[in-house]
């Protein structure tokens, strides 16, 4: 089987040589190697030796991507730890395959998130606000949270396996950050796209700030429902109030709304013009139930649909959007009543003061005093809530700025529909993105906090006090602003003064300028040149959460500023992780997943702390309790960040959300467990001298498989299917490393003398082992690394041991696969594990029948074969058949000569050869053969079921555009199983059907 040697050449080294860090050179080179697999000791001190070799600023192509920064605000969690193996794994990759790879980490300020854990923080310990302190000693306290907690995220960053470029790595809020966002302002304010309006907001009372639509959840409601509002009881909602308004003429009619508290700043009443029942209101007007003011009944279309309701609007210009508008086409007046903390503004003295929620109780028993509340009706309705505080929008009128979408959006949408934007997947997201674009509404930007990007506009203030008191210049410095406001107003520099605009922009408007900004854009002399040929970036990996919020924004802003090149090549969208009942992973649940406690391990009790820190609801809290006693009686076990990379990336094919069940991950550390074993058996047995292996490589008779492995490997990471890539370089350790190749080399590398076959054998089980290696590295990259440090391999690449590192070593491909191939061997391999298969099958089959003979070698095995080229082809390997199968002396027969009188389970190899084990015949055999046979075809029915209803699902002619290519992935899959399966057991059934007839005949 190892013929002949090939001269190769052995796997590159792209980097200039550093030497391992002491600590890891002492554990991997000096000291034995372990006799167990210990992941915390496997995976210290290796970032220092990947950040040597990093960067190949020397290379023809680079491949650059951002890792989605994280907040400041708290630890990573599971989300972040998949985005991470994700974005690891294929930069490892394209460095492998002499790429130069930068990617650009970074922290994200998070206005709104650090800022209010900041105040809760002040509260609680100083029982002191924001405003006591004033905004310069506030921001003083948001720095020093940063400081205290920014580099935290990177250190867990690192305890991930991520190699990120260092050198690049920013802050929102830096000076070069700062810059970028000012300059797109100023930029984007001179081209027309971000103008100042007062217009209707969407305002969070427990944030204290205006929120863009898209940070606001729609809670769809059906009757009548509590739900829950921050800092109070429960509020019903899906509710509608039926009241009647006096007519000047003293008759009545009837109105219907949903929130009764804004009586008090009605200004109108509103009917459509076509509605002939209340052809009697036009022109009149109606008494106001608290004021007894008289107000108009106005004519408006756009606003009443004559269907919904009585068909009578009551109008409230400053809390409802609808009726701003309607209040502008009228010239109605605009009274504000609701206050920004959610407070009632209005005369009436018993509604005063009074929250929103709780003044709806209160205006309605006012009204039913006065005799014009009539009932409460059911009503399906949609509640907006903020989607960081949980707290309901108040519609509030207010100047703000926005940022004006249309034709950004409408490019963007092209770029995904015209194939210059790929997203992978395609569906569902495509839809999602030109649903979103195609309606896209001006973005709110200003946020009225003091953390974040001050915004870069100047009130100006006339000396003499005329002018309007909102006029605004913009500018990147006062200065600048300055002579804005001189050319623009035609003003002398003693008339007026400016005053910066207090509010700070949206979070998300820094974000989507990171492809250019992260990049040093705009740039200067001072940034190398090496950084700025780098936009667009290849990919842009994210959450499919932050399509809208961060994605399409990117590609809006970073398109228009950089002159029509999108920020980058394609998307690649991953599912959501939720808990393995498909819950979403929330702090509310109790369900959140923190990373470093299944990498390092945690004790129950400590897990049962944490549920107690927070604020979880009683009975949440018992529920999550209940789940970890359950599930994880001793604590989480350590696992390693290893086999925490291994199942995110083979949850991967899940589709658009990823269900996680924990011990899947122990599952994957028993697999780094085997993979340490398998390495610890195998060194010894390579010889100490630790030849170069590139000079006595064997033919490989695995050729096929490794082929096969390699090319599934490349061809998931290439087309964005990482799952894909994982199963395949684990099924290839697992079964043909482990299971094959390790087990056929045991005779030869076990003999004494220096053969030729021994070294053939040796050289061809290292460089198996560094496949093997190579292809899991970038998902597994600590055992790997630690594996293949020890390993001949990272010797021969090298002026010495502990100088190459696996990272930078060639990925493996077709062109080293070349000289491989010996069909002969891969024909001898196929054989001799066709025949082992069909002796596994049959020595189960014959353990369920014959119990008693099922401690009992396989002597008696007879191969009948009618080919001659796979008789001579058996013969050959007839040596390895017996060592493999166990079978001691296997008899080869062209004619069937065996005893009649004996029972015999038959596999077949192939149309002209099968394979005979002898079956002892007891009183019990019929019987078993009978329950056998049950058995097996309740197994055919049930594979038969499984193809029938995969084949109905794939000709639904729907299929192939709704269900994404992850799922029809796993049908596929599922179909080729399932036929195979049963055609097994058609094999196996008819096989055991004609032993029954012979078992008869025997007994007959």
């Amino acid at each position: 089987m190892y013929r002949r040697l090939l001269s190769k050449r052995a796997p590159r080294v792209l980097r200039g040589y550093a030497s391992l860090p002491d600590p890891v050179r002492a554990r991997v080179l000096d000291a034995p190697m372990a006799a167990t697999y210990d992941p915390t000791a496997v995976e210290a001190g290796w970032q220092p030796w990947w950040q040597a070799h990093a960067s190949a600023p020397d290379a023809k192509e680079h491949f650059t991507l951002l890792l989605p920064p994280p907040n400041i605000t708290g630890a990573l969690h599971i989300g972040h730890a998949l985005t991470t193996t994700i974005q690891d794994a294929v930069s490892r990759w394209h460095r492998m395959r002499g790429f130069d790879v930068r990617w650009v980490p970074g922290l994200d300020h998070a206005g709104i998130a650090t800022q209010s854990v900041v105040e809760k923080k002040l509260w609680r310990e100083q029982q002191v606000t924001r405003h006591d302190l004033g905004r310069a000693a506030f921001l003083e306290h948001v720095e020093a949270w940063y400081a205290a907690y920014g580099s935290r995220i990177l250190e867990q960053l690192d305890r991930l396996g991520a190699v990120l470029n260092h050198d690049h790595k920013f802050f929102t809020l830096d000076a070069p950050r700062s810059r970028a966002v000012v300059d797109a302002f100023v930029r984007l304010h001179e081209r027309g796209l971000i103008y100042r309006h007062r217009r209707m907001v969407n305002w969070c009372p427990t944030l204290q700030t205006a929120i863009s639509d898209i940070e606001v959840d729609a809670v769809q409601l059906t009757k009548r429902t509590l739900l829950p509002v921050p800092g109070r009881a429960p509020v019903e909602f899906g509710v509608m109030y039926r009241i009647r308004y006096e007519v000047e003429d003293g008759s009545f009619v009837l109105v219907d709304t949903t929130r009764p508290e804004t009586i008090v700043g009605d200004v109108a009443l509103a009917v459509h013009p076509d509605d002939d029942r209340y052809r009697h209101l036009h022109g009149r007007r109606v008494r106001h139930p608290f004021s007894g003011e008289l107000l108009p009944v106005v004519l408006d279309a756009a606003l009443v649909n004559p269907e919904l309701g009585t068909g009578v609007v009551k109008v409230t210009p400053a809390h409802d959007a609808n009726d701003f508008a309607c209040g502008q086409r009228h010239g109605l007046p605009e009274p504000r009543v609701i206050d920004l903390y959610g407070r009632m503004i209005t005369d009436v003295p018993e509604l005063a003061g009074l929250d929103r929620f709780d003044a709806r109780l209160k205006t309605v028993e006012l009204l039913a005093a006065k005799g014009l509340f009539v009932e409460t009706l059911d009503h399906p309705t949609t509640v907006s809530l903020c989607s960081r505080s949980g707290n309901v929008i108040e519609p509030t009128l207010m100047p703000q700025w926005f940022v004006k979408c249309d034709d950004m959006a409408h490019r963007s949408a092209a770029a995904v529909r015209s194939g210059a934007l790929p997203f992978v997947p395609a569906s569902p997201h495509q839809h999602t993105w030109y649903h979103f674009l195609d309606n896209v509404q001006d973005w709110c930007i200003s946020r009225q906090l003091w953390w974040g990007h001050r915004i870069p506009a100047y009130r100006v203030v006339r000396a003499d006090g005329a002018g309007d008191d909102d006029t605004w210049v913009v500018g990147r410095t006062l200065e600048e602003a300055t002579a804005a406001a001189q050319k623009q107003l035609e003003l002398a520099p003693e008339t007026f003064t400016l005053e910066q605009d207090e509010d700070v922009l949206d979070t998300w408007f820094s974000s989507a300028l990171l492809p250019l900004s992260a990049l040093e854009w705009p740039a200067t002399d001072e940034v190398p040149a090496a950084i700025r040929h780098l936009y667009p970036m290849n990919v842009l990996e994210t959450g499919s959460d932050i399509l809208f919020f961060w994605v399409a924004r990117m590609s809006m802003l970073c398109t228009e500023l950089s002159g029509g090149t999108q920020p980058f090549k394609s998307v690649w969208l991953h599912p959501m992780v939720r808990d393995k009942t498909g819950r979403k992973m929330s702090k509310s649940l109790g369900n959140v997943i923190d990373p470093l406690h299944v990498i390092g391990g945690i004790d129950l009790p400590t897990l049962l702390d944490g549920l107690q820190q927070g604020n979880l609801d009683p009975k949440e809290r018992a529920r999550a309790e209940k789940e970890l006693r359950k599930e994880f009686p001793q604590g989480l076990p350590t696992c390693g960040t290893d086999a925490l990379r291994l199942t995110l990336a083979s949850y991967l094919s899940q589709g658009r959300q990823i269900n996680m069940d924990l011990q899947r991950v122990v599952a994957a550390r028993h697999f780094c467990n085997k993979m340490w074993n398998a390495v610890r058996y195998a060194l010894p047995l390579l010889g100490s001298a630790r030849r170069d292996i590139a000079s006595e490589r064997a033919a490989m008779s695995l050729a096929d498989r490794w082929a096969d492995a390699v090319a599934k490997v490349n061809d998931g990471y290439g087309s964005f299917k990482l799952a894909a890539s994982a199963t395949a370089a684990q099924r290839f350790f697992i079964q043909e490393l482990c299971d094959v190749y390790i087990e056929f080399s045991k005779p030869v590398l076990y003999e004494g003398d220096d053969s030729a076959a021994k070294h053939a054998a040796q050289a061809t089980l290292a460089a198996t082992l560094d496949v093997s290696l190579r292809l899991l590295h970038p998902i597994m990259p600590f055992v790997t690394e630690e594996l293949w440090c020890a390993s001949p391999m990272a010797s021969a690449q090298s002026d010495g041991p502990g100088q190459a590192s696996l990272m930078v070593a060639t990925f493996p491909d077709a062109d080293e696969l070349a000289t491989w191939s010996d069909p002969d061997a891969e024909a001898s391999m196929q054989a001799v594990l066709d025949v082992m298969h069909a002796v596994r099958s049959l020595r189960h089959t014959r353990k369920t029948l014959a119990p008693e003979a099922a401690s009992a070698d396989a002597s008696g095995l007879v191969i009948l074969c009618q080919d001659d080229a796979w008789m001579q082809l058996l013969q050959r390997n007839l040596p390895d058949i017996q060592a493999q199968c166990r079978a001691g002396a296997v008899e080869l027969l062209a004619v069937d000569t065996t005893d009649a009188s004996q029972l015999w389970l038959t596999q077949s190899l192939n149309q002209h050869c099968q394979v005979l084990m002898p079956l002892p015949v007891s009183l019990d055999t019929s019987g078993r053969l009978s329950a056998e046979v049950d058995r097996l075809s309740k197994r055919q029915a049930k594979a038969a079921k499984t193809m029938d209803m995969l084949q109905a699902k794939k000709r639904d002619p729907k299929y192939t555009v709704n269900v994404p290519e992850a799922i029809q992935a796993q049908d596929d899959e599922r179909l080729s199983q399932a036929a195979v399966e049963h055609a097994g057991l058609s094999e196996s059934i008819g096989a055991l059907t004609t032993l029954q007839g012979q078992l008869a005949r025997l007994h007959g």
